[in-house]
């Protein structure tokens, strides 16, 4: 077939010769836009071959290489990059068990590793780990808890670049009944940890009827199923809404409410979702995700010349990508042979929307208004009920999916897929095909794209509003130039107030609003909703738990929120795009500070570390090393004062701490259980320790008591001053050597030693 040249936008472009046209050693692409659909859709083709006697597919292959380069559909990205190639992984979506065994951990943790290799992208469950601190019987230890492997997880993903076309990415749900979520909620808290996971809480209804009332509930050791404490449900809520307050995470998800909607609750609990949280899964399920373009959904009525929805183009791009998104099942290669089984068992595939915005705009209708909730229904509930039709008619061909019998339509017509449609985000995808991204609204009508492409910066101006403002004679770079200081053309006057109502940005419309887009969305889609609620800069934790209620309250499967400018790095800037590379000053030390101070044993004798505070803070810390004085007493004052200077200057405390832990001297010192591995090290530890009694005040008089008792035992028992280890030589002051355990003087002239 003759492959006909594709309207694509510049940026397009350059993500196609980034991640997705094939390469030949050198890098450069060897195909062409047009080859890479022609690629796809004659692979994916093939799968009609298992199922129908005439072998000729042409006409197939022609029906999904159209919708593709008439940028009417996209297949999820991994489909788009290795249909036809060597690797052929296809999904997206992946979720994987974790159990409570070192054996099950490992084991997934393998699975991760090849599925990220292959271009997917997993999720997992951590809430059948025990807790911290929980009894291990095999070694009579105790466990380190979820956080401790998420972490594992997370390293072993930062190792992986998956082919070199898509970076790792993981969803980490824990239980909010579960004993470590209050470390999970904050786990996040420093932005450059933990950054190849999102996070979500999963609330369950006991919980949300817990933060109505303002009950306590429980929460219980998932090795036991033994209540250990209650807690109050309103506080747990408020820690989770200040936190997604100050960076977006982590967002959370009703785990009843979705499995409520479980098509197949025989087969199992859905326990978590994918990376983006639209696509909740079972156990080793993938899934397949593709996107119809709303924008390309329009034709102009003859009679009146204006634009309308083009329904029956609509309704046949969903019987294409349904058919399309049910021979990927079968022409996917699988990392794992179990994924492949339940997947196939259960073939569960995704079609949703992307250019609902674009589609909005021509049509006249702003975002913001009923008419545009009520148009989301409408059109969600058709692609829903055609979607259901088209799987019902592949049933009749191919037969339903092997778990039919134990699902919720059993009773029903044998349909092909047990799930249809899912919203996804669609940010790659969407770029391609040109389109606004899922059922997002426009994010500025002037923005730069950065942080996407190992960090290349995509400068965009909206088309839509290009070609109006062109068309009415109120275009200019200095127009243009305006626009981009914000985004948004809400109070630019010169602008005609019937085009400034249309042409709306997230952030001209109210969190509520988003809101109820999703749930108008979520109200015919089988799986959930990827939507992020906009918030701007001076948004409250207030406004933030309003949404939370009603998201709740309006049906949604879950919340994801982002306070503009809440982190460094943002994938949408609004304005000039500037590195953040801006001199810091350190705030002044007041007259008063408060705070206190903590004893840790290093290798170099008992260090006291005095860490005090101001109102925005924590501001100074001060050592005080044994008497010796010399280089090791100086090093740990150095670092003191540089910390207290990143303190006043606004550096966050766990990037301090993440940057000491760890650091080893020649002389670690094990004490009560815990290695201090370094004079940095035991800083470090000893700021953890400050702000973890600073959120649990009650531990602080348990730390104290136990200190008091065991310095009163020490001295009760011994008087010595050595303890064994001696990093300065108390003649001259040099650092000590040690060697076939004696400690001797590493200055020749001196001599000193302990074994003589």
């Amino acid at each position: 077939m003759e492959l006909k040249k594709i309207k694509l936008t510049p940026n397009a472009r350059i993500v196609l010769e980034k991640r997705y046209l094939i390469k030949d050693a050198s890098g450069k692409p060897t195909e062409t836009p047009e080859e890479m659909f022609y690629r796809v859709a004659k692979y994916i083709a093939q799968a009609d071959l298992k199922y129908q006697e005439n072998k000729n597919i042409e006409n197939v292959i022609e029906e999904f290489y159209n919708i593709m380069a008439n940028l009417e559909f996209m297949p999820n990205s991994p489909t788009l990059m290795n249909a036809g190639r060597e690797l052929g992984q296809l999904s997206a979506c992946f979720v994987l068990p974790i159990d409570d065994s070192m054996e099950s951990i490992f084991d997934t943790l393998k699975y991760t590793a090849l599925i990220h290799k292959s271009g997917g992208g997993t999720g997992f469950s951590f809430s059948r780990l025990r807790p911290k601190n929980d009894l291990v019987k095999t070694t009579s230890g105790v466990s380190s808890g979820p956080i401790s492997f998420m972490q594992v997880f997370n390293a072993a993903t930062e190792a992986i670049k998956q082919g070199g076309t898509r970076r790792g990415a993981n969803m980490a749900i824990l239980r909010v009944d579960h004993p470590d979520i209050m470390e999970f909620i904050t786990c996040k808290d420093n932005n450059e940890i933990l950054n190849n996971f999102n996070i979500s809480v999963g609330l369950t209804e006991e919980f949300m009827e817990a933060v109505e009332n303002d009950w306590e509930y429980a929460l219980k050791n998932p090795r036991t199923g033994v209540t250990v404490q209650k807690i109050s449900a309103k506080m747990v809520f408020d820690k989770i809404v200040e936190q997604a307050w100050k960076n977006g995470e982590p967002g959370i998800v009703f785990l009843d409410r979705i499995n409520e909607n479980n098509p197949i609750p025989e087969i199992g609990e859905i326990e978590s979702t994918n990376p983006c949280g639209e696509q909740p899964l079972l156990p080793y399920e993938s899934c397949n995700l593709g996107s119809i373009n709303l924008g390309k959904m329009v034709k102009i009525n003859e009679k009146t010349n204006k634009i309308e929805i083009d329904f029956d183009k609509l309704l046949h791009t969903v019987r294409v990508a349904v058919h399309f998104l049910d021979n990927v099942i079968d022409m996917n290669k699988y990392p794992i042979s179990k994924i492949e089984e339940m997947t196939k068992q259960n073939r569960k595939i995704g079609l949703g929307v992307m250019g609902w915005a674009d589609l909005l705009i021509q049509l006249g209708i702003p975002y913001n208004l009923k008419e545009a909730l009520k148009l989301a229904e409408k059109l969600m509930g058709m692609i829903s009920k055609e979607a259901k039709q088209a799987s019902i008619e592949l049933a009749k061909k191919r037969g339903p999916f092997p778990n039919f019998g134990k699902s919720i339509y059993k009773d029903s017509s044998p349909i092909r897929n047990s799930t249809l449609t899912t919203i996804a985000p669609t940010g790659t995808i969407g770029i391609i095909a040109g389109a606004s991204s899922g059922i997002e609204p426009i994010f500025a009508l002037v923005y730069t794209r950065a942080n996407v492409l190992d960090n290349n910066k995509l400068f965009e101006v909206n088309p839509f509003f290009e070609k109006v403002a062109k068309e009415q004679g109120f275009y200019s770079k200095e127009l243009i130039e305006k626009i981009s200081q914000t985004g948004s053309i809400k109070h630019i006057k010169e602008i005609p107030e019937q085009i400034r109502k249309i042409f709306v940005t997230a952030m001209d419309i109210s969190p509520e609003d988003h809101i109820k887009m999703q749930a108008a969305f979520q109200k015919y889609t089988d799986n959930a909703v990827s939507k992020t609620v906009n918030f701007p800069a001076n948004a409250t934790k207030e406004d933030i738990a309003k949404v939370y209620l009603l998201a709740y309250q309006l049906g949604c499967k879950g919340v994801t929120v982002y306070r503009d400018k809440s982190r460094d790095k943002q994938v949408l800037n609004i304005g000039k795009f500037e590195e953040k590379n801006k001199q810091l000053k350190p705030r002044v030390r007041p007259l008063f500070t408060k705070g206190a101070t903590l004893r840790v044993n290093t290798g170099c004798g008992r260090m006291y570390v005095t860490i005090n505070e101001d109102n925005y803070g924590l501001c100074e810390l001060f050592t005080q090393l044994g008497k010796s004085g010399g280089c090791t007493a100086s090093q740990s004052e150095a670092i003191g004062r540089l910390i207290s200077l990143a303190l006043r200057a606004g550096i966050k405390s766990e990037e301090i701490i993440a940057q000491l832990k760890g650091i080893r001297c020649p002389t670690p010192m094990l004490t009560d259980g815990n290695a201090i591995l370094s004079c940095a090290d035991g800083i470090a530890k000893a700021m953890e320790t400050y702000l973890k009694n600073k959120q649990t005040p009650e531990l602080f008089d348990k730390i104290y008591n136990n200190e008091k008792q065991k310095i009163s035992e020490e001295y009760k028992t011994t008087n010595k001053n050595f303890n064994g280890v001696c990093p300065q030589c108390p003649e001259c002051g040099t650092m000590m050597i040690f060697s076939e355990g004696c400690a001797t003087c590493s200055n020749p002239l001196c001599g000193f030693s302990r074994c003589v």
